[in-house]
């Protein structure tokens, strides 16, 4: 049974260290040793570990079961929960019967339309928005209630993570956005990935401005590129994306053979700008299908051994 101690990702932020968290998604089927397979080449590499919820919606195996597995293997999940998929009655139960079995960490997400996905006929639920589910999280947490008011005999007391995109537009809304995940009880952000740091800088030096900073812990997002294509993709297709043409320039500048070079080389760069913004509380590593880069990705950047 979970005893309610604070989860390991809580106590690094909450000491001041700089963390390392990751993201792991479940396989297209059944099998739990694909999902120990990923988690084995992250361990002792990072703090947390993210385990998506349907990404791109598509049917995987469901994030609670693929929590439980790493959790098992002695690392630490953060549960990815989209309210795309369920009313808010389903996603109570889920976050009750989550904690019981020791999650302790939660993303609250809308989730990507189904018509992303490879059963666009799918009906969405959206019963609730993501700032919604942030609040009803909290709710339960600090006043021990459930939605209806009822008072549960123990509380979930989850540490609530909400995402935000410094880069899409209206840029100014950002902030206002972040400041009322905030408010909502949100205690720690990850972000999209980071390749624009200019416009990455001006979002942090308004979230300082407004007192943002002092109130959340940021961690910015990374992903690591493998080719030129990849950054063209992202650039163009992917939503809310913003990859600059000198990224995609140094990209092509090189041979493909060595193309996810450059990439781990333009990541760990990235991470060194990051640790010297105030505020950048550490960083989220998103390099889904390509764990195995992960860990020299956080050696090569210095921030080994965890604690």
């Amino acid at each position: 049974m979970n005893d309610g101690s604070a989860s390991r990702l809580q106590q690094v932020l909450s000491d001041g260290v700089f963390a390392v968290t990751a993201e792991c998604g479940p396989p297209r089927g059944a099998n739990p040793e694909i999902i120990k397979k990923k988690g084995d080449l992250l361990k002792g590499f990072v703090d947390a570990v993210n385990v998506t919820d349907n990404q791109t919606a598509i049917v995987r195996m469901s994030s609670i079961a693929a929590c439980v597995h790493l959790e098992n293997m002695g690392l630490e999940p953060v549960m990815q929960m989209v309210t795309r998929d369920r009313n808010r009655i389903a996603l109570q139960s889920d976050i009750m019967g989550a904690f019981s079995l020791g999650i302790n960490n939660i993303l609250c997400l809308s989730g990507d339309h189904q018509t992303f996905g490879n059963q666009p006929e799918a009906l969405n639920v959206h019963d609730i928005d993501s700032m919604n589910l942030i609040r009803m999280v909290y709710t339960m947490r600090e006043e021990g209630r459930d939605m209806s008011g009822f008072d549960l005999k123990m509380p979930p007391r989850m540490y609530i993570g909400a995402a935000a995109n410094p880069f899409a537009d209206p840029f100014d809304f950002r902030v206002i956005r972040l400041a009322k995940k905030i408010d909502a009880g949100a205690d720690f952000i990850q972000t999209q990935c980071v390749y624009n740091m200019d416009r990455f800088k001006a979002w942090m030096n308004m979230a300082e401005e407004e007192g943002l900073t002092e109130k959340v812990h940021i961690l910015a997002g990374i992903t690591p590129l493998k080719s030129e294509g990849m950054a063209r993709y992202m650039s163009k297709k992917v939503a809310g994306m913003d990859v600059p043409d000198n990224v995609i320039k140094r990209m092509a500048g090189v041979p493909k053979e060595k193309a996810s070079n450059e990439g781990v080389s333009i990541c760990l760069e990235t991470i060194a700008e990051l640790r010297d913004i105030k505020g950048v509380h550490g960083i989220h590593i998103m390099a889904i299908e390509w764990e195995e880069i992960v860990g020299e990705i956080v050696e090569r950047a210095g921030l080994l051994p965890r604690p």
